[in-house]
């Protein structure tokens, strides 16, 4: 199999089974959580999508309520199946702060 026919196979893939994918292959080359930004005031300096005013906590959250990958990349369009392998990355690496975070916003 050719490069160009397996992007043209992993373009027809629905959202979901793209994100899979990306996620397996961020796992396998040990990138990381890059793509992830903590900048003082902007979402009170809690880490976000690069670019974007998307809190890491806030999109753990909204899987703990159910919402899929898909769904985020509906209503997110901005962000990208590799934002959200960054992003789960990023928790995985800081627990802690992502708890702290999603419990300081669940009392505002």
């Amino acid at each position: 199999m050719t490069l160009k026919e397996l992007q043209n196979q992993i373009s027809a893939l629905p959202p979901t089974e793209k994100a899979a994918i990306i996620q397996n292959l961020t796992q396998t080359t040990s990138i990381g959580a890059k793509g992830i930004t903590k900048t003082s005031g902007v979402c009170g300096g809690e880490a976000c999508i690069a670019g974007t005013r998307i809190a890491v906590w806030l999109l753990i959250e909204a899987c703990r309520l159910g919402i899929t990958e898909a769904q985020l990349l509906q209503d997110y369009p901005h962000i990208n199946a590799a934002d959200l392998v960054n992003a789960w990355a990023y928790a995985d690496a800081h627990p802690e702060e992502i708890e702290a975070a999603i419990n300081t916003n669940e009392v505002a």
